[in-house]
């Protein structure tokens, strides 16, 4: 079968399995084998999806995932998101601006802990949500204001998909946690304008707003939560910005410090430590099966030289790598809307890895544009994993607070999204200065 016939066959495939719902990992297993055997190339299965599979998975670049995901679900069963926010909630005194910019804050925070923005929208789905509409919030914005907070954890280090982002492109883990504080932080200001704004032009709160009532929070808790998050969030950032540590030693540090933790809340049981285990079991599972199928499916787009006739259609615009850029995050974007971050990372870079490397475009730089796409993509419909984790943990339709994510998401786009393309230093500046 011809090259051109067999990436017909490979995209009818990917079409019908994708409208069929089947999970991404196994559309991308499943298009890649179909695509070879189309080439032809059916001798090379056997090694592909033996070999290949193992070595795929069983590096040590890939450790750093199951560390991550369990300081995380640690963190999150110990319950230290409830009293981060019932402490930011008694010193704002219930302020509807004030609490609002706290959420964000901890979103932030939260997401540099946890790394997963629905794992931390969820959390704020049930600690922050009631709390906001208690203040005077509209039920969309609480909504929205919580879903925006969650999805910084798309680019808060140690964000899963900056992990992916690193093993795919080889590009160093801990130089794209460095260098995605300052955009990081930029995000997080945009979101906090945008409930400043939002707050402002609602005329009328849905539902009265009560009387400021402090919530209680033990204090052995509230020190003990307050220290765990200020020591995860030293060892990740410090420990790796002054290369005291590397991005895995500072996984592991963090699990420990979190296991520590939850011992000291007395949450520990047996229970307890089969949820964490089974969560992160089956995330790290997840994302290593999408890397596995991603491998197989990069594979093919190497033997059909789709990356080659990719550079070629481009070649008139080579001379214009602004507008390149502008393109590929825009499909970035588009592909964030509608499928999980990692799938997209591992799908994409196959193609899109040589056009960037024959334009010459920093790789660091063009990681932290990435994920910050997929931060955006995750409050945008249809798919908006962040506002749909929000609205299932509140029991609330999504259409609404889908209107005002949109708004989030298109101020964090021009403002940052602008500034990181006009002024790349944004995200080169603070690896250059890493020892």
């Amino acid at each position: 079968m011809s090259t051109g016939a067999a990436i017909l066959v490979a995209a009818v495939t990917l079409i019908v399995l994708l409208l069929g719902g089947l999970y991404i990992h196994s559309m991308l297993l499943a298009v890649g084998i179909v695509g070879i055997a189309a080439l032809g190339k059916t001798a090379l299965l056997p090694g592909l999806l033996s070999y290949t599979t193992f070595t795929t998975v069983a590096t040590y670049s890939m450790t750093t995932i199951p560390l991550y995901v369990l300081c995380a679900q640690l963190i999150l069963e110990a319950g230290v998101v409830e009293d981060l926010f019932n402490i930011l909630y008694n010193i704002s005194h219930g302020r509807k601006g004030v609490l609002g910019a706290f959420c964000s804050i901890l979103g932030a925070f939260l997401g540099a802990v946890c790394g997963s923005g629905t794992a931390t929208s969820a959390a704020l789905g049930q600690a922050a949500y009631p709390q906001l509409v208690k203040r005077g919030y509209s039920s969309d914005l609480a909504a929205a204001v919580s879903a925006s907070a969650g999805s910084l954890a798309g680019i808060i280090p140690p964000s899963i998909t900056i992990i992916v982002y690193g093993i795919t492109t080889e590009t160093p883990i801990g130089r794209l946690f460095v260098a995605s504080v300052i955009p990081g932080v930029l995000t997080t200001l945009v979101f906090i304008g945008c409930t400043l704004f939002f707050l402002r032009g609602e005329s009328k709160a849905s539902g009265a707003v009560s009387a400021f009532t402090p919530v209680h929070v033990d204090k052995r808790n509230a020190i003990v939560s307050i220290t765990v998050a200020c020591i995860i969030a030293v060892t990740i950032f410090g420990g790796i910005y002054s290369g005291f540590m590397t991005a895995t030693e500072a996984g592991a540090v963090s699990a420990t410090v979190a296991l520590i933790c939850a011992l000291c809340l007395g949450k520990v049981t047996k229970e307890f430590l089969v949820r964490a285990a089974k969560s992160t079991v089956n995330i790290t599972a997840m994302v290593m099966l999408i890397m596995i199928g991603a491998k197989i499916f990069g594979r093919f787009m190497s033997l059909s030289k789709v990356s080659d006739a990719f550079v070629e259609l481009l070649g008139p615009l080579m001379s214009h790598p602004r507008i390149i850029l502008v393109i590929c995050i825009i499909v970035y974007f588009v592909l964030f809307m509608l499928m999980e971050g990692t799938a997209v990372i591992v799908m994409t870079t196959p193609v899109l890895l040589p056009v960037m490397q024959e334009l010459g475009v920093d790789m660091l730089w063009f990681g932290i544009v990435v994920c910050f796409c997929c931060v955006i993509g995750q409050l945008t419909p249809p798919v908006g994993v962040c506002v749909y984790s929000v609205c299932g943990t509140a029991g609330i339709p999504v259409e609404g607070p889908f209107k005002r994510s949109m708004v989030f998401a298109l101020a964090a786009t021009v403002i940052v999204g602008g500034l990181m393309v006009l002024f790349p230093q944004i995200v080169t500046f603070l690896p250059s200065l890493m020892l």
